[in-house]
């Protein structure tokens, strides 16, 4: 509930950063360049939480996290030019540290068994929040596209949140637990001798690909079918509903019937497909078909991914290596809308669609090739 609170806040804002960027002087790559310098300061600052939260506690961490998106989000409302623009997101890249020191608590509280099952709950979450924030944010936008409201309601979601977390909230982690030696260890010493760098890198080229697309969609829809922060509110709304419901209702029985890495290749194979109908659409209702195919597949991709990553671990380092993971999602989801960009002044849409499509590929033959082998050395720490 606390992250469906917040994510709430962080999906209104989705329909309209792209609206808003113009109205303060700003070109189309300044919006990839918005989005990617909250995905910066978030892929520096996660890791950062995540070892915090091992050390502390993780419901201290987590209400901290969810009060400086709040003051992300009303400083965004008060926004009258670009440089108060990327202060804004840059302040709640940083305090950005909420998803995985969640999914760290959903760890701590699950059997290995069931931790993908855990991770799907959180992701339900998450597309829930999807599903109301952009729905909310472009209604509060209204016809004129208004921001200030959206954001000021973003802030008070976050709020909300915090206060219930601080009610409601148990502490999952055992801060009395002695250290693990690896602790002690550098991050990448960690990752080595878990033999997880690969499965790392996935969720850089997992985002990358997702907020590639979802930066290109609304630029698509509104060049050649004029649309608004309403219709695209709307889309992605329908898209959150997709997540919540895959990953709330179909996560666990999909892991029960197929197994993790068979769940993995299957979702990837249909996110690749979206991607390819994105590219060679030529309606706005082809690019919403392909928009959805392709997030549908990939939301089920991140609690896998998620669980993976828990168990390569000691439980005294599950919130650094999650944090970790969350800081190569940032690389990924920096890197995502600023090539993307580039490729979208220098080409057109299609060159930005065909970076989403190479990023999906090589995820596509890691979970072929590769992925056998993060889940040996997994077992092995298990």
């Amino acid at each position: 509930m606390v992250v469906l609170l917040d994510l709430i806040g962080f999906g209104i804002v989705i329909p309209i950063l792209p609206f808003i960027t113009p109205r303060l002087g700003g070109s189309s790559f300044d919006i990839a360049l918005i989005i990617s310098s909250y995905a910066f300061c978030a892929s520096v600052a996660g890791p950062l939480w995540g070892r915090l939260s091992d050390r502390v506690g993780r419901k201290p961490v987590l209400i901290v996290c969810t009060l400086g998106a709040a003051a992300g989000y009303l400083l965004l409302g008060t926004a009258e030019s670009l440089v108060t623009l990327y202060l804004a997101r840059g302040i709640a890249g940083i305090m950005a540290g909420n998803f995985p020191v969640a999914s760290a608590m959903m760890a701590d509280v699950t059997s290995p068994a069931d931790r993908a099952r855990g991770m799907g709950m959180i992701g339900a979450a998450f597309g829930l929040g999807l599903v109301l924030g952009p729905v909310l944010g472009g209604l509060l936008a209204g016809p004129d596209g208004s921001f200030m409201v959206p954001c000021l309601v973003a802030g008070m979601m976050s709020l909300l949140a915090v206060l219930a977390a601080w009610l409601f909230l148990p502490e999952s982690h055992d801060r009395g637990a002695s250290p693990s030696p690896e602790l002690r260890q550098s991050l990448w010493q960690v990752l080595r001798a878990s033999r997880s760098r690969l499965l790392l890198l996935q969720f850089a080229l997992h985002t990358g690909a997702v907020s590639a697309v979802t930066y290109v969609f609304p630029l698509w829809v509104h060049a050649h079918a004029a649309w608004g922060s309403r219709e695209v509110g709307i889309v992605f709304g329908v898209v959150g509903a997709i997540m919540a419901l895959n990953q709330g209702l179909l996560m666990g029985r999909l892991v029960n019937l197929l197994g993790e890495l068979r769940l993995l290749k299957l979702c990837i194979s249909v996110f690749l497909a979206g991607e390819l109908l994105a590219i060679f659409a030529q309606s706005a209702s082809a690019m919403v078909a392909a928009l959805v195919l392709a997030l549908a597949g990939a939301t089920l991709c991140m609690p896998v991914l998620n669980a993976m990553t828990s168990r390569v671990g000691a439980q005294n380092d599950r919130g650094r290596l999650l944090g970790a993971a969350s800081a190569s999602a940032g690389i990924g989801r920096v890197l995502g809308p600023l090539l993307a960009g580039a490729l979208l002044a220098a080409g057109g849409f299609v060159s930005a669609l065909c970076l989403p499509l190479l990023m999906v590929a090589l995820y596509w033959c890691w979970a072929f090739m590769a992925a056998h082998r993060s889940a040996s050395a997994m077992q092995r720490v298990a």
